[in-house]
């Protein structure tokens, strides 16, 4: 019975992800997530994801299988089941990036996040992006210190 709740829970993340016009974000949803030279198992894997959470650009859309840019620039195809719509983020740049309590600057520093974190998007607006690290550490970052995001996007 367990297993079954739990496999409908996780199927309107997926049915959304497959309805969605590209270009749009999306994350890996699992451990291991293999990228393709084509939409298919057929074609040689080029790239083995195992970064839950990692933010991915979505380019194109092929029947259960999607074309996708990760955050160095790499495209490639991925099963459309190994995509999640959950919202992150990956802190780029080569220097720690302040976590406010506040969108402003003037608010209080709670945290540096390193570069190279992800993290999962609450919301954005103004610039700003609510994000959530490690589990329970939340503050507002600029959007111009991450990539998952795009510009002037508002999420909600």
């Amino acid at each position: 019975m367990a297993t079954v709740a739990v496999v409908a829970a996780a199927l309107p993340t997926a049915v959304a992800a497959q309805e969605k016009t590209p270009p749009y974000w999306a994350s890996v949803a699992s451990g291991q997530a293999m990228m393709r030279t084509g939409p298919g198992r057929n074609f040689p894997g080029v790239w083995l994801y195992q970064r839950r959470d990692l933010p991915i650009r979505v380019l194109k859309v092929f029947p259960n299988w999607r074309y996708v840019e990760d955050p160095d620039g790499v495209r490639g195809w991925m099963l459309v089941t190994l995509l999640s719509d959950r919202r992150t983020a990956i802190v780029k740049g080569s220097q720690p990036r302040p976590l406010y309590a506040k969108p402003d600057e003037g608010s209080r520093l709670k945290y540096h996040v390193e570069p190279g974190v992800v993290g999962r998007v609450d919301s954005c607006g103004s610039g700003w992006c609510r994000l959530k690290v490690n589990g329970d550490r939340t503050g507002y970052v600029h959007i111009t210190d991450i990539w998952g995001v795009s510009d002037g996007e508002a999420v909600k």
